[in-house]
């Protein structure tokens, strides 16, 4: 082959030649369950292409093929460029890496424009958006986070929609037929993509391409309201409760509970899907305010699991909505706030929960599975009796292993993080000893604070006595007492706090600390601990004296 000619912005390419043709059936990734189509070997014969792609060649449909992403085409000379840049690759930076269906000599982000119509023998294909790298190209490659380096240097080729069936071969000339948008190369969509995500002119001249397929045309439109109301500034809006009617309460365990919660005032829309690992404030009619799991649900139908707590353990919340809440009941829920993250970069998930912990993860494990993510969920249950949502759980068969306590089975953390698969991510959800015990298992090996999720379900606020002042307003000194957190004598003294979760995770109730020691609790705030200049009001304690500041 050739040696590929560097790419030249000024010489935008007429004519080119088809140098390689690739396809692949599915087949599992190196030391995953799930199957992927990226191990494309060269085909010598003529292929059809239909409207779905090429004959015998197969796609994950989550994040590839579909009418929109038919075909796809990386530029072969970047290939020298990646192995020269990243040396400790697993050397399989070789054309065909990447998954590509076609190779020409010429053709690249910055001479190909979205909209452009080419010919390929029989076939007609028109460039419709470029290549959104996902964990795959990781594992792949054997790089932690290598798929953002591809749009970062503009160097993930593109995909194409088939305009006219046909046949199709090496050595076939692909012919620009139609340059309908020649100012927007595919690197200059990348640009306001991923870099320049604020640039609203841009934006609005973007969300106007109608040849864009339909991912593309949805993150502009995303991007462009984001820009709108960044530029109109943010403006603090205050919490909207919303009437809820309980129309379903069902005993999922002796000890746990569900309500399936429906919106008094629905619409005629069913509601809009809620992002997995979500909690929403309740607020009962004997006016507790409280924070739960979303199971599932929409904004108009919410599923919640609520465990009663042990005695002297409860704040009053669980032992209201099992004793008191009934079916026919009204109460108000208020924000919903994103808390369990999504690593789309991670190889592999593994989900560690302990008894009612499960409620954060199953909305997440049910999007992995749909979205063909390799994950694995570690469940520690009293007892086979203590399992609630068995459905669900059924449902992720040997993706979830369950330990029996009354039978005497234990988790093993230490061996569940140090036998991980390469490029894990790791999400916690249980009591206290068990996030203990997992923070301890990843010190011993060396898992990194961005590598791993905790989400606790119970708050730990009692502590030492302590003393407080807001920065600006020293004349006034606060007692938080033994029993109590400073979030709530905060709110007792008149300041406004905002605060979501209240049990240590979500970190909107974060004050920043002007003078004094902290004893930190919670997740957001556990990495570099010592030189934290911040404290999570609902369950951080101050050691002695604090100043703080909002």
């Amino acid at each position: 082959m050739a040696t590929s000619p560097p790419m030249d912005l000024d010489n935008p390419f007429q004519r080119d030649k088809l140098l390689q043709l690739r396809t692949s059936k599915m087949q599992k990734m190196h030391n995953l369950s799930i199957l992927t189509g990226i191990y494309k070997q060269p085909r010598a014969s003529r292929v059809f292409c239909s409207f779905t792609g090429l004959e015998s060649d197969e796609h994950d449909l989550t994040f590839h093929g579909g009418l929109d992403k038919a075909v796809h085409q990386y530029y072969p000379g970047h290939y020298p460029l990646w192995r020269s840049e990243l040396p400790d690759s697993n050397g399989s930076f070789d054309i065909g890496g990447f998954g590509e269906n076609l190779v020409s000599d010429n053709m690249n982000e910055r001479n190909v424009c979205i909209g452009d119509v080419i010919s390929i023998g029989d076939v007609v294909l028109q460039v419709s958006l470029p290549r959104q790298p996902c964990f795959k190209l990781n594992h792949r490659f054997g790089l932690k986070g290598f798929a953002p380096q591809t749009w970062k240097k503009s160097r993930t080729g593109w995909y194409y929609r088939v305009l006219k069936e046909g046949w199709m071969g090496v050595g076939d000339d692909i012919i620009l037929v139609e340059r309908k948008h020649p100012s927007w190369t595919i690197e200059r969509v990348q640009e306001y993509l991923h870099r320049d995500k604020q640039n609203m002119p841009m934006l609005e001249q973007l969300v106007q391409i109608d040849e864009f397929g339909n991912e593309c045309k949805k993150a502009f439109r995303r991007l462009l309201a984001a820009a709108k109301a960044q530029h109109e500034g943010a403006t603090k809006v205050p919490e909207v409760w919303q009437e809820f009617v309980v129309i379903e309460k069902k005993r999922q365990t002796p000890r746990i509970v569900s309500f399936l919660l429906e919106a008094a005032v629905k619409g005629s829309s069913p509601g809009n899907d809620l992002d997995p690992g979500s909690f929403v404030r309740v607020k009962l009619p004997n006016g507790l305010i409280r924070s739960y799991s979303i199971v599932n649900g929409t904004t108009h139908r919410i599923q919640l699991g609520v465990a009663l707590a042990a005695t002297g353990s409860s704040r009053g919340g669980s032992e209201y909505m099992h004793s008191s809440l009934q079916e026919g009941a009204t109460i108000l829920c208020g924000k919903v706030t994103k808390s369990v993250p999504i690593r789309e970069q991670a190889s592999n998930h593994i989900f560690i929960a302990g008894g009612i912990g499960i409620t954060a993860f199953l909305a997440q494990t049910a999007i992995y599975t749909k979205i063909n993510f390799n994950y694995v969920l570690h469940y520690a249950v009293r007892s086979a009796s203590d399992i609630p949502f068995r459905p669900l759980i059924e449902e992720m068969g040997s993706k979830v292993v369950v330990y029996d306590q009354s039978q005497g089975q234990r988790m093993d953390i230490s061996a569940i993080l140090q036998n991980r698969i390469w490029n894990s991510y790791i999400y916690v959800c249980g009591p206290p000893r068990m996030i203990d015990a997992v923070q301890r298992a990843a010190a011993a090996h060396n898992i990194g604070d961005d590598e791993i999720h905790y989400e606790a379900f119970q708050a730990e606020r009692g502590g030492d006595p302590f003393t407080v002042q807001v920065r600006g307003h020293e004349d006034k000194i606060m007692d938080v007492g033994p029993d109590e957190s400073l979030l709530e004598v905060l709110r007792r003294e008149g300041w406004s706090v905002e605060s979501s979760c209240e049990v240590g995770n979500c970190g909107t109730c974060q004050v920043s600390v002007c003078e004094g020691t902290v004893e930190h609790r919670g997740v957001p705030l556990c990495e570099h601990r010592e030189g934290n200049k911040a404290m999570l009001s609902c369950v951080s304690r101050g050691l002695g004296h604090l100043v703080v500041g909002f």
